[in-house]
């Protein structure tokens, strides 16, 4: 069975979310009212209503990092991933966690970084050599 996300949260302002998500993340935009706006996060479903976000607070523990939590992601496989980070530092992104390589040398290692849109929401971006490797414990 294949399926794909979809995630619906808020933002204050859907002229900035488009210049985020549309143009800083390069999703195309999908259906939109005066009120949201959809995109196409990279095959899954992202529709951004207007409201007050959701409140985060660092207190994942990963590895040795605390991470945003909630927050929500993407995996992608590591060429990818790379082109994204760059894309993002070339954007002067402001990372919570800079791009790096977490799990070093364990069946589950992966290249991660840490972001937040215009609207403090936290979205995290792992990267990996194979994506086979994803549960891999």
């Amino acid at each position: 069975m294949r399926s794909l996300f979809h995630f619906a949260f808020n933002v204050t302002d859907l002229d900035v979310a488009r210049r985020f998500y549309g143009g800083v993340l390069g999703c195309a935009e999908g259906r939109s009212t005066a009120t949201w706006v959809d995109f196409d996060f990279f095959g899954h479903q992202l529709s951004l209503h207007l409201g007050q976000p959701f409140t985060t607070a660092a207190t994942g523990l990963v590895g040795e990092h605390r991470v945003p939590m909630s927050h929500f992601g993407l995996v992608l496989a590591l060429p990818d991933w790379q082109t994204l980070a760059q894309r993002l530092r070339d954007a002067g992104a402001a990372f919570v966690l800079e791009p790096q390589l977490r799990f070093a040398g364990q069946p589950g290692a992966q290249w991660i970084l840490f972001i937040l849109d215009p609207f403090g929401n936290p979205i995290e971006i792992k990267g990996f050599a194979s994506l086979d490797n994803l549960y891999a414990a």
